[in-house]
């Protein structure tokens, strides 16, 4: 009987034939757990609280309930999807269209960095799906004319967890108090913490609960292994590592924006294709890097825990920790970038002399020993000098970017002070005129 639930299909979950077909086209050939869990539930009319790993199908098991709804009750502004990231938001957004392209789906995707009035138009128009990051929607809950979600009938929140550990909160309480009370509410979250629980008794009426990993715990086809390095090396180590395992695609997470570039450019130095992902990029560059390294047009990504959460590029093969996660947490997400949806993949983690403590709790929290990766030292030494005159070449060209940096804000503000220099004349121009 076990093996006949297993393999369930979406038509078997009451899932119409028209999505049935999206489904196929996006070659998903089963449901996953959570989704084989949570879409009965939502099709009974119940709220849904999902705790799944990364990389588990959670955008499926909302997405596909919200259109089969919408196809039975058509309705302009029929749904929200809140989400802590602007490159999630685009990602959602992209499977609900994919999934709702024969349908004729429209979605908007609200999110900072890009202009309001053009969003505030894209709403005017009246989307059946907004996808958004909270503080972008409050902006225009509250300066859009004529802009609101009275009508809305379904409310998703995906990385809960994370949405209030970015300190969303107020807003997130703002978007509740103005959004029906009769509507069906899906709650996701990678774990479930005090605020979660807290937000849960806030908006959900008698929810039903799916719950796919009770632990912390990595996918089972994911090789995971650590190297100890001396800190001065680890440019070295990556590096070999990259050379070792070419023909890969990788992401490499960094822990500052700063770092992030750095290694960006030292590897193109050295002649590989890297391109970076970090907060301090304008969103048109961000979602730039997405499009190369989603496109393969670049093998090597090198990302901040801007890119940990969420991001589903289907074809990573290996994930290097190059700074050790200070969250033992973020240490799954970042590794669940690879190993999806079935398929292999592989996760080395570099450990120096400073970060054995930070190690030691990422290995209690999943519960394993991971092993050494095997390396020979003088390989990795041969490749010192290379990597030496690159970080020089690096350094220079970081500190050149600076300066210029340094010289646009210094003509910016030469400018501004221009302006208020000639303000405050014709202020006292105009005084004068009064007393007399």
């Amino acid at each position: 009987m076990a093996d006949v639930e297993d393999n369930k299909s979406f038509k078997d979950l009451g899932v119409v034939d028209v999505l049935c077909e999206a489904c196929e086209r996006l070659k998903w050939k089963e449901p996953s757990k959570i989704q084989k869990e949570s879409i009965p539930l939502a099709f009974e009319g119940k709220d849904v609280i999902g705790l799944a790993e990364t990389g588990s199908g959670k955008t499926g098991a909302f997405a596909l309930p919200i259109l089969q709804a919408l196809l039975e009750k058509p309705q302009r502004l029929f749904a929200l999807v809140l989400t802590p990231t602007r490159e999630l938001a685009y990602q959602i957004a992209e499977q609900f269209n994919a999934l709702g392209s024969t349908i004729g789906i429209k979605c908007a995707v609200i999110v900072g960095g890009i202009d309001m009035y053009d969003q505030a138009l894209m709403l005017a128009k009246k989307p059946h799906v907004i996808v958004a990051t909270p503080g972008r929607l409050v902006d225009h809950l509250e300066n859009t004319k004529g802009f609101s979600l009275r009508a809305l009938k379904y409310l998703v929140m995906d990385e809960a967890d994370r949405i209030l550990n970015m300190d969303f909160e107020q807003e997130v309480d703002k978007i509740l108090k103005v959004i029906p009370k009769e509507r069906r509410t899906f709650l996701f979250s990678a774990t479930m913490t005090k605020k979660v629980q807290k937000l849960q008794r806030a908006c959900l009426r008698d929810p039903a609960k799916v719950e796919v990993n009770t632990k912390y715990k990595t996918v089972d086809n994911l090789v995971q292994s650590y190297l100890f390095i001396p800190v001065k090396f680890k440019d070295v180590y990556l590096v070999h590592i990259l050379n070792e395992l070419a023909g890969n695609t990788f992401i490499i997470f960094s822990s500052t924006c700063n770092n992030t570039q750095r290694l960006a450019l030292m590897l193109r130095n050295l002649g590989l294709k890297a391109i970076p992902l970090h907060g301090q990029l304008s969103q048109e560059k961000r979602l730039g890097a997405l499009n190369k390294f989603k496109s393969k047009s670049s093998s090597i990504l090198i990302a901040t825990d801007v890119a940990s959460r969420g991001l589903d590029i289907p074809h990573v093969d290996v994930v290097i920790n190059f700074d050790i996660p200070s969250h033992s947490k973020d240490y799954i997400h970042r590794v669940g970038r690879t190993a999806r949806a079935g398929r292999a993949g592989r996760a080395i983690t570099f450990v120096t002399q400073y970060e054995v403590e930070l190690y030691k709790r990422i290995e209690e929290l999943i519960n394993k020993q991971l092993p050494l990766y095997p390396t020979v030292e003088e390989e990795v030494m041969q490749l010192v000098e290379r990597v030496s005159e690159a970080q020089r070449f690096t350094k220079l060209e970081m500190k050149d970017a600076e300066e210029k940096k340094m010289a646009a804000r210094k003509k910016k503000r030469g400018l501004e002070d221009e302006d208020t220099e000639e303000a405050s004349g014709v202020r006292k121009k105009f005084k004068k005129k009064r007393k007399n």
